[in-house]
């Protein structure tokens, strides 16, 4: 039969909640409760990752111009495009392979050639897109994703 007694020594330097040592019949480990405790709002590391999540989305609402939020969302429904077809694949099968490989290389070009336009649209990067117009930027857009679904068409057959 193994007895435990309790006995509050100090407390952690972590957390500040107190430090038991507990003996179970010779052995004697430190154990802090903090360890032991479930997350929950009010705990220290979940108040900074919300504040840290408010701030992201404080500056982003606040300083990114319309056109880079319209380009972002598009970016958003690429991925959950891709996403749906990767899942869709895992459920139901490839069958019709090249078509299923056709649509992902599709959807994952679109989010490639749309990062590209975020960049390029971006006021913030202006000196590493010198002489490039966001206007040009986005005929190059058009133009990639035309050539792209032109091949992408030849290869479904």
């Amino acid at each position: 039969n193994v007895k435990s007694i309790d006995r509050v020594h100090s407390t952690c330097p972590v957390c500040d909640s107190p430090i038991r040592r507990r003996r179970f019949s010779g052995f004697n480990p430190i154990l802090c409760t903090f360890r032991f405790r479930k997350p929950t709002p009010t705990h220290p590391k979940m108040t900074n990752i919300k504040s840290v999540l408010t701030k992201f989305y404080d500056e982003y609402t606040n300083n990114t111009p319309k056109k880079l939020k319209i380009v972002d969302a598009y970016l958003l429904y690429i991925l959950l495009t891709g996403i749906t077809q990767f899942v869709y694949c895992c459920l139901v099968g490839t069958f019709p392979f090249n078509s299923f490989l056709a649509g992902f290389i599709c959807t994952v070009s679109c989010f490639v050639l749309g990062v590209c336009l975020r960049l390029q649209s971006n006021p913030q990067n202006k000196a590493q897109f010198f002489g490039i117009s966001p206007e040009r930027g986005f005929a190059d857009f058009i133009f990639a994703h035309v050539i792209l679904h032109l091949v992408v068409m030849n290869f479904i057959g």
